[in-house]
């Protein structure tokens, strides 16, 4: 995501920038490149870990959206919690945690053991993730800032898709025997190095102790998210009994709760302002929906290529790589496109990620073979790659500066969430239909659930119009304005 700076700020003054401003965002671009590479690394050895340490299918749901749900509602009030603190001391804290939990999660008898740790993973992580804006903000004057911004969408977007693609190469690779446990363990020396840069080159802060923490509303949005999310993971596998309805109207309550919460509390996790932005409110439904869709097909993609077409790890690790080049190559041309298309590059993201969506479906039903699938995949990711980072920058522009913190806070979570729900819903279609005691068990959950995506691509399309349209552009804003005729007013408008 690119921070732009307007002319005037630039002309001003800058406060001075840290001296080792570059190696601190190296740290905190580690932090984030260790958080995507283990939210996504389950899409491809979930059926490893099943096989190793059993669990069903079940379990292999809980591996993903344990980790999710868990850094999507502890993400809210993450940002709050540096800000009373201290950024340092937090984001030390949750890469030690993170660390000590991926040791957790290498080392697991059994798959209760290993969710659990995944969820302890989600946790730290929304401790540590959420300092590295506040912390690079502080360090970079605002000449610089936008730079190294910029080298967020690239590192999100390769760490994203590379989560599976590392983790098919390491159990391809099986060194020592370690199978999927590997993916875990070399989270151990690359946590360290984070941990380590943070405490030799992050400046200190002391926190602020005024600020205080609505602990009643976070409270609601992690009692939301536990029951939407737990009922649509294990209501197949029960049956749907009545308690998985229950738990699903009572988490949409506890959010109605909290949406009530938020303005009447003195310290809420969400700035009640932002709610009455049209921009940032069509964002965060658009978010949803894109999020959602995206979540749920990494895992019915993977799951196909590794249960129905019968991939090695390796292999669907391979298969999966289209879709990191289309998301690199439309992040190249996503932000001047934005400039001059607006929110009109939402639609034609999104379409181009429906049509994907829709050629993976054919391309499932006709049985065509597994490298039949890069085509789609390659189209899905362009796709992915021009609605991302443009989502995000809508957003977060349409925040005032005092509600920044809180308006990415949201928004991330959001990702989160949606992420989490994605992997429930469409996981419980992929194995609604998925028959693994059969010969050929067929595609029909790849078919099913890339239909259920186009859908919510078709939704997002139509969200997208609840964003305002943005103003016209002045051409040439940077060059220095004519001199005005002597005693004539000057338009605040003038080129």
């Amino acid at each position: 995501m690119t921070i732009s700076t307007s002319t005037s700020a630039a002309r001003a003054a800058p406060p001075a920038a840290h001296p080792r401003r570059w190696r601190i965002l190296a740290v905190v671009l580690l932090a984030q490149a260790l958080d995507l590479l283990d939210a996504t690394v389950m899409n491809v050895a979930a059926p490893s870990v099943s096989a190793g340490l059993g669990g069903g299918v079940t379990i292999m749901q809980w591996l993903t959206a344990g980790y999710t749900l868990a850094f999507g509602v502890l993400l809210i009030v993450g940002g709050r919690l540096g800000d009373r603190w201290g950024r340092r001391r937090l984001f030390v804290l949750g890469a030690a945690g993170f660390t000590a939990a991926s040791a957790v999660c290498a080392m697991a008898p059994s798959p209760a053991v290993l969710v659990a740790a995944r969820v302890a993973q989600g946790a730290f992580g929304a401790l540590m993730i959420p300092q590295g804006f506040g912390v690079l903000s502080a360090v970079f004057d605002e000449r610089e800032r936008g730079r190294a911004f910029a080298t967020f969408g690239p590192v999100m977007a390769l760490a994203g898709v590379g989560g599976p693609v590392l983790a098919g190469g390491l159990i391809a690779l099986d060194p020592a025997g370690l199978d999927w446990r590997l993916i875990f363990l070399i989270n151990l020396p690359l946590g360290a190095l984070t941990v380590v840069g943070a405490l030799r080159w992050m400046p200190a802060d002391p926190g602020d102790p005024l600020v205080r923490i609505d602990a009643p509303g976070a409270a609601l949005v992690a009692m939301g998210s536990a029951l939407v999310v737990h009922p649509l993971i294990q209501g197949r596998e029960a049956g749907w009994p009545w308690w998985t309805f229950a738990e699903i109207a009572a988490g949409i309550a506890a959010f109605a709760a909290f949406g009530r919460r938020q303005r009447t509390s003195r310290s809420p996790v969400l700035v009640p302002s932002l709610l009455r932005k049209p921009a940032f409110v069509g964002g965060l439904a658009v978010t949803a929906a894109f999020f959602t869709g995206l979540g749920g097909l990494l895992l019915v993609l993977s799951l196909h290529l590794r249960l129905d077409l019968g991939r090695s790890a390796w292999g669907t690790a391979l298969s999966l790589s289209p879709l990191a080049v289309g998301i690199g190559l439309a992040s190249l041309v996503a932000p001047s496109a934005a400039g001059r298309l607006g929110r009109s590059l939402l639609h034609l993201g999104l379409g181009v990620e429906a049509l994907g969506t829709l050629g993976l479906a054919a391309v499932a039903a006709s049985g065509s073979w597994a490298w039949a699938l890069s085509i789609p995949t390659l189209v899905v990711g362009l796709g992915v790659g021009l609605v991302s980072g443009t989502l995000v920058q809508s957003i977060l522009a349409a925040a005032e500066p005092a509600e920044t913190g809180s308006a990415s806070g949201t928004l991330n979570a959001l990702q989160q969430l949606s992420t989490a729900l994605g992997v429930a819903v469409l996981g419980t279609v992929y194995f609604a239909v998925h028959d693994p005691g059969t010969p050929d068990p067929g595609a029909d959950g790849l078919v099913i659930g890339a239909l259920v995506v186009t859908a919510t691509c078709l939704v997002g399309a139509a969200l997208v119009l609840l964003l305002p349209r943005p103003a016209p552009r002045r051409r040439n804003t940077d060059r220095v304005a004519p001199r005005p005729v002597p005693d004539e007013p000057v338009s605040r408008s003038h080129p």
